[in-house]
């Protein structure tokens, strides 16, 4: 009788400390990594402090799947390298789903969708085509969809990269390059500011559809499926419509 009521006490504390563990391995916060330096979707305020869109539904899915959130700022070009390290659990930094990132990691459903556009100087009577910017300098941010369209569809273009998009801009307003090709909703926001008065929009997007995902490990299914669940509650019960209208004036979901 004593060994059974041993084991039966043994099992008892077994489950109770499991339960005890999953309930703080739910209460864990959630670490997401982000880049800071795409205005309007994620930036550093005059405090440090990350603000923007991406860093506004970061928090709505948290608040929805009732995990607290942390953020981590991380350089462009080591964002997935990050995340494969275990920096963070999860990217939310307007990154684009692309067949190629699919190798290294996993992504949840679509949680805005963009397009590709040339801006450049208003005077400048721009002809988007290999032939009418054979000879020109276009800027891009490195290691985005934008430099990758550039150099697979114009080939007498020269195109100088950069490693934040902010810096594009600066080198477009001083002279320095002709045009630069971003996400379109970067550019407008660039282009509302001060520093964007005297350039335009040139043509039409290059590219649409372009779905953008948050990023998770491979094999980090559930985590995967809370985001999109919550992603689904954020768009039904209209918290994903008051974020978006922060930002823009128009739908980009």
């Amino acid at each position: 009788m004593t060994g059974l009521r041993t084991t039966a006490l043994a099992l008892t504390v077994a489950v109770a400390t499991a339960v005890s563990a999953g309930s703080a391995f739910a209460a864990d916060p959630l670490r997401i990594g982000t880049e800071g330096a795409y205005p309007p979707f994620n930036m550093v305020d005059e405090n440090g402090n990350l603000h923007g869109f991406d860093i506004d539904i970061a928090n709505a899915l948290c608040a929805e799947m009732e995990r607290e959130c942390t953020f981590v700022k991380q350089d462009w070009d080591g964002i997935i390298p990050g995340l494969l390290a275990g920096k963070y659990d999860a990217i939310v930094a307007s990154m684009s789903i692309t067949e190629e990132r699919k190798q290294a990691v996993d992504f949840t459903d679509k949680y805005w969708t963009n397009k590709l556009q040339f801006i450049a100087p208003e005077e400048v009577d721009l002809d988007i085509s290999p032939e009418g910017m054979a000879g020109m300098t276009v800027g891009a941010q490195r290691a985005t969809i934008s430099a990758q369209w550039v150099e697979e569809n114009m080939p007498d273009v020269e195109i100088k990269l950069y490693d934040t998009q902010e810096n594009a801009y600066l080198d477009l307003e001083a002279g320095r390059i002709d045009a630069v090709i971003a996400d379109m909703l970067v550019n407008y926001e660039w282009l509302q500011s001060e520093a964007g008065a005297g350039f335009e929009f040139k043509g039409e997007p290059v590219f649409e559809n372009d779905l953008i995902g948050i990023a998770v490990r491979k094999g980090e299914d559930a985590l995967r499926e809370d985001l999109n669940a919550a992603l689904t509650a954020i768009v039904e019960d209209g918290t994903y419509a008051e974020i978006n209208a922060k930002y823009f004036p128009f739908s980009i979901y």
